[in-house]
């Protein structure tokens, strides 16, 4: 059986500060080995997002339509409000939303880019959730990719705009058991990709086109004389990290596994200075990745020589536990910096 690799290919900086068609980052998920799920993903962008690393307790209370902590909303009529069922750990992006992230439960989730995104109109019939805290609803909510499809039927997905940049994402998700699913909107109906078999992706084109160029391709005769697109688009990034994933060794140990997913993430970052399509440069900021059963979350800064990790089963996440949070842009920090992070307001 082929390692059950899923790779999503985005540029998303922020859950709504976007700049379209700017499509360069890379997911991955690792669901076929013997020890636990593993994801990893970069990010891919022309400046610092200003990533943080938060700690969200249970109880913690939403506006589907807040814009940070301010008074600013994304829209007026009918916005979800809930409070946290979960905790989570997840990486923030201008202190926005969160772009990446895992709950108590083994879920995670990562906010992917799709030019084609249309959420469609306003239904103000349906509690509404701006985009850019899509994926935190989840995270929020769900114990599972299934019990996260089943919540997200009852709210929509309203666009977000900021700076005059829209939020055109689409929302891949996955949970310790393995499964895994991507919803995407088209023409403002959503598209929904569910199932471990689901196991590659790229941000444009849509999925399912991205699945028919796979089929195109034969990666059976594996050698180092084989070619492989080198290049920094998602359908070359999607091609050698499909071939780079299906041969990676059954590891021994949780540290190897993390490993060997950041491996694959680090071949398809964009190094510095590379020219993206005819719109600028857009380098991998940083990379992610997780073990979904243990809720061990790691983070490495382009700029720092150092991998640091954090256990979020070591925090306190009891409802009306502080909110906790570390800036990872500082290049003393290494290892497990559990201990590391500090009290601070809720950002969103």
């Amino acid at each position: 059986m082929k390692k059950q690799l899923f790779i999503a290919s985005v540029c998303v900086a922020a859950s709504i500060l976007l700049i379209r068609n700017s499509d360069a980052c890379t997911r991955i998920l690792w669901n076929d080995n013997k020890l636990s799920t593993f994801a990893s993903r970069t990010m891919d962008w022309p400046e610092s997002t200003e990533p943080k690393l938060v700690v969200f307790p249970r109880g913690t209370k939403r506006d589907g339509a807040a814009i940070g902590r301010g008074p600013d909303k994304a829209f007026q009529d009918n916005p979800a409000k809930w409070t946290a069922k979960y905790g989570s750990l997840v990486t923030t992006v201008y202190g926005l939303g969160a772009v990446d992230g895992i709950n108590e439960k083994g879920v995670g989730v990562h906010l992917l880019y799709l030019n084609a995104t249309d959420f469609g109109p306003r239904d103000a019939s349906k509690p509404g959730i701006h985009a850019g805290l899509w994926g935190q609803y989840v995270l929020d909510n769900a114990a599972s990719v299934d019990e996260a499809l089943k919540i997200l039927e009852k709210i929509q997905i309203v666009m977000a705009e900021a700076r005059g940049r829209k939020a055109t994402v689409h929302l891949a998700m996955e949970d310790a058991s393995g499964d895994s699913a991507i919803v995407e909107y088209v023409d403002g109906k959503p598209l929904i990709h569910h199932g471990r078999q689901y196991t590659i992706m790229t941000n444009d084109p849509k999925y399912d086109e991205q699945l028919a160029l796979l089929k195109q391709q034969d990666f059976s005769k594996r050698s180092s004389t084989m070619p492989l697109p080198g290049n920094v688009n998602a359908q070359d990034r999607f091609q050698r990290a499909t071939y780079y994933a299906s041969m990676l060794p059954e590891p021994k140990s949780d540290r190897e596994a993390i490993a060997g997913v950041l491996a694959i993430a680090r071949n398809v970052s964009v190094p510095f200075g590379a020219p993206y399509k005819g719109f600028g440069i857009y380098n991998t900021e940083y990379r992610t990745a997780m073990d979904l059963g243990k809720r061990w979350y790691f983070f490495e800064l382009t700029t720092s020589p150092n991998v640091v990790w954090a256990d979020l089963t070591k925090f306190d996440l009891k409802a009306g536990a502080p909110v906790m949070a570390l800036d990872p842009d500082d290049i003393a920090l290494s290892g497990n910096v559990t201990a590391k992070f500090k009290k601070t307001k809720a950002p969103f």
